[in-house]
């Protein structure tokens, strides 16, 4: 069956498809659950294999119109949800062979100048992927220095964090700080000169892309409740983009599979016969030197993957309390 195509699709390609796909080993079928359908490239390419099912979310409502072509295309085997991969437990009642995150800024949402998400753009400061409850504007407008130093502390590794919140602080006492290329320019001046390794953009926009969409509280969430619907055997397959992420999933897998070590201290001696997973290999998978040089952005991108127990799926307390500092972050309220 011929796939639909539109402008979207050209925007965005899906990190280390094949990697991904000889994971989920779909050429004898099986539910597949893809959490982050951007442009579908994951969810057709899973489709290609007759007796496939895929269920996808989304919380960006841009690709609304393309996921419904698809689900006219393939009307049993394709369903999509609008919605954030928190509430993946709320859209099927099946159990999943495998489960599918691609984390971070797809291209589609980067390449919208109208968004605010790239230091190009001389935009309204946005930064939602969707769905979120503030903006970017809001929260550099609002937000104390002290909280904005945090947040770019924190979440963007910043170093020059107290500075360049300091001066947000300063510069929105004159006016409101409203466009994407005019918080470039405050970090621009408030970072030391000669930075060449990255944009001096980089982290902050990063921090406040984090911030706005909750993505720490979104990941923890996300990847608690696709365990719970994986089969015994079913594969959680995460493709992550910077430290923040990699540090979560790494400490998930490595901590509830059925070889972590007993010295671990957010594990009770009790929970010692619990696991959530099979025997984890703390493998990294990267891209290779040639999909790098087709796609930049996939140059960062480490996908770790886990395969879940056959126990009795228990709520894994100890993963919100070692990044509850980052949560209660995300929390804060000007």
């Amino acid at each position: 069956m011929k796939l639909p195509h539109t402008s979207l699709e050209g925007k965005h390609l899906p990190v280390m498809i094949d990697e991904v796909i000889k994971i989920c080993n779909p050429k004898y079928g099986g539910n597949f659950m893809d959490c982050t359908f951007g442009a579908g490239g994951y969810s057709k390419e899973l489709l290609k294999f007759k007796e496939t099912k895929v269920v996808a979310l989304d919380r960006d409502s841009q690709v609304v119109e393309l996921a419904n072509k698809l689900e006219d295309n393939f009307q049993s085997r394709f369903t999509f949800h609008n919605k954030k991969f928190s509430k993946l437990d709320l859209v099927s009642p099946k159990k999943f062979d495998a489960v599918i995150f691609d984390l971070g800024l797809s291209s589609i949402q980067l390449d919208d100048l109208s968004r605010g998400f790239s230091f190009k753009s001389k935009a309204e400061l946005n930064m939602s992927m969707g769905q979120t409850e503030t903006s970017a504007k809001k929260v550099l407008n609002t937000y104390s220095s002290q909280d904005l130093r945090d947040i770019f502390r924190i979440f963007g590794e910043e170093k020059e964090a107290l500075k360049i919140s300091k001066n947000i602080a300063k510069e929105r006492t004159e006016q409101n700080i409203k466009t994407t290329d005019e918080l470039v320019k405050i970090i621009k001046k408030s970072k030391k000169k000669n930075y060449k390794k990255i944009n001096e953009s980089t982290k902050t926009f990063q921090a406040i892309r984090i911030f706005v969409n909750k993505e720490v509280t979104e990941l923890i969430e996300g990847i608690i409740k696709a365990t719970k619907i994986l089969k015994p055997g079913g594969k959680l397959i995460v493709v992550s983009f910077h430290s923040i992420e990699d540090k979560i999933i790494k400490f998930y897998f490595k901590n509830f599979s059925k070889n972590r070590s007993r010295s671990n201290k957010y594990l009770p001696d009790y929970d010692n016969k619990l696991s959530l997973f099979d025997d984890y290999k703390n493998k990294i998978i990267k891209p290779s030197t040639k999909e790098v040089k087709k796609n930049p952005r996939s140059r960062s991108a480490k996908l770790r993957v886990a395969i879940r127990s056959s126990e009795k799926f228990f709520d894994p307390k100890e993963l919100r309390s070692k990044f509850k500092y980052l949560t209660d972050l995300e929390k804060r309220i000007a």
